[in-house]
This record gives C-alpha cells, sequence and structure tokens, in this order.
C-alpha cells in the first residue's frame, strides 16, 4: 500500500489548520466571538493556501509503498476482536528514543500504545524542523523506509513551502508568533494483528495553527483519525505505512476562543504524554 491513500501527510506538522478556518457552519472559531462570513478575498486567499498545502501533500506520496497490504496479513494474521474502550492498566513503555517513547509490549496493547505515541510524534511542530524531523523519522520508521521517507519530508516541507506557511527554513515562526501543532489521541482500535505486523486506528484531536498578533492562520482545533501500519522490527513496533482521513467529529461549542497570548503560554507551560492503550 502506498504510503497517503487516505491523505496521509495531510496532518502532519499542524498543515491541516487550514481546513477549519472558514467560519460558523466549517467548525473554524478563530480568536473571540464567531464571525460574520469572510469576504470574496479573504476565501480566495484560504483555498490559495488549501491547494498549496495539498500539492505539498501529494508531492510526498508520490511513488511510496511496496503495492502490498501494509503487512496487515501474513502468517498468523487475523482481523482483531472488538476491544473494551477502558484503558488496559498495563504499564505501556520500558523507555524512550529521545523524546519519543519506546520498548512497546509484542501484543496488540503494545501496538496501540505504539500507534498512539507515534501519531503524536507525525503531527508535531518538529516534524516541519529539519533537524527534529530527521530523528523523528528514525525513531519511529522500520529501518527500509527511512531514507525514502527522510527524502520525501524533506523535499515535501521545503523552504520555499516553510516560507508560504508562515515559518522560516529551520520552520521557526516569525518573531512575537508561536506556532502550534499538538495531537491528542482519544482512542485506538485494532484492525488486524499477527505477531510481525498488524494495523492500528487512532482517533485524535488536536490544535493547529500560528499564535499571535496579526496572525493570518489562528489556532483551531480538528478531528481525524490515522491509521497506522506497524511491523515488529528491532524488539519494537514501528511504522511501515500510514494515512489518514477526517473525523468522527462532535458538536463543535459556542465556548468563545482564547486569545493568542493564552494559546502561546499553554503551549509553552504545559507538557505532554506518553499514552497507553
Amino acid at each position: 500500500m502506498s504510503l497517503g491513500d487516505e491523505d496521509g501527510y495531510s496532518t502532519i506538522g499542524g498543515t491541516r489548520q487550514t481546513r477549519t478556518r472558514f467560519p460558523d457552519g466549517e467548525g473554524g472559531d478563530g480568536y473571540g466571538p464567531r464571525r460574520p462570513a469572510r469576504s470574496s478575498r479573504s476565501l480566495i486567499t484560504v483555498i490559495g493556501v488549501v491547494v498549496l498545502l495539498l500539492g505539498a501533500i501529494a508531492f510526498a506520496n508520490m511513488g511510496g509503498g511496496d503495492g502490498g497490504d501494509g503487512g496487515a496479513s501474513g502468517s498468523g494474521g487475523k482481523k482483531a476482536d472488538a476491544a473494551p474502550t477502558a484503558a488496559t492498566g498495563t504499564k505501556p513503555v520500558t523507555g524512550k528514543n529521545g523524546e519519543i517513547a519506546s520498548g512497546f509490549a509484542h501484543d496488540q496493547q503494545g501496538a496501540e500504545s505504539a500507534a498512539a505515541n507515534y501519531s503524536v510524534a507525525l503531527v508535531s511542530a518538529d516534524i516541519l524542523k529539519p533537524a527534529q524531523r530527521a530523528q523523528i523519522v528514525r525513531q519511529v520508521f522500520v529501518a527500509g523506509r527511512v531514507d525514502e521517507l527522510e527524502t520525501k519530508f524533506n523535499q515535501a516541507y521545503s523552504k520555499d513551502f516553510l516560507d508560504k506557511v508562515g515559518l522560516d527554513e529551520n520552520g521557526n515562526a516569525a518573531e512575537g508568533m508561536t506556532y502550534v501543532s499538538r495531537t491528542a489521541p482519544v482512542g485506538t482500535k485494532v484492525t488486524q494483528f499477527s505477531g510481525s505486523s498488524t494495523s492500528v486506528e487512532v482517533w485524535c484531536t488536536g490544535v493547529f495553527g500560528t499564535a499571535g498578533v496579526g496572525s493570518t492562520n489562528p489556532v483551531s482545533n480538528d478531528w481525524f483519525t490515522m491509521t497506522l501500519k506497524l511491523k515488529w522490527e528491532g524488539n519494537d513496533w514501528k511504522v511501515d505505512s500510514f494515512s489518514q482521513k477526517d473525523g468522527p467529529a462532535p458538536v463543535n461549542t459556542d465556548r468563545t476562543a482564547s486569545n493568542a497570548d493564552e494559546i502561546a503560554k499553554a503551549v509553552e507551560e504545559y507538557g505532554g504524554f506518553t499514552y497507553a492503550r
């Protein structure tokens, strides 16, 4: 299966935020009370950014995959039974590889924990920073895909692309701005499992955008589901391929959005978690 059969890279680095910027019916609150419909000029600008992002996504997905089923089948492979929503209570990992959890159990619970933690890394602001991106790719993906994917990520998130989404060549926001891309897994589900490979769906929500006075891309929230195909390699679960689709999304509330300073402060002061099944 090729990477991104379901728009696999559209969540990476928070680029999804352009899908939630439309007022009212399209789910974007911006900052402050809900705004009236945008002018035609603003709408054209938003559409232009969406086209730009989708172009980069398509470029990153060109030529990936091995044409197989992503390792979901094979010796001992089966469709996983339905799992309860409650946590297992099992310690998720034995250690960390850099900032990313590692040492997941060689079972379904371990695969779900791995998928949840890898989803957070793949949709982080760090994926847009060249130095951190290389580390993430090498820590998350199977060894046989690292060089290929590192090249694709670097080509997709070029200096020209970063400039057009308001970041410098190092993936940093302009002075006085804070780029936000943080994902929180809501739940996981194993759809296929064997001792050597598995497929896990991770239902996620998150906040994405740029916080700061005058930001044209205010921080908003989104809901999406990532499907990660994992392989057991080097005594740990690693990603072989992944894809993404929208939703399931709840009805938005009418809660007043926080201002840019509050969002930026929250991102700096509240740390992330290690996620377990």
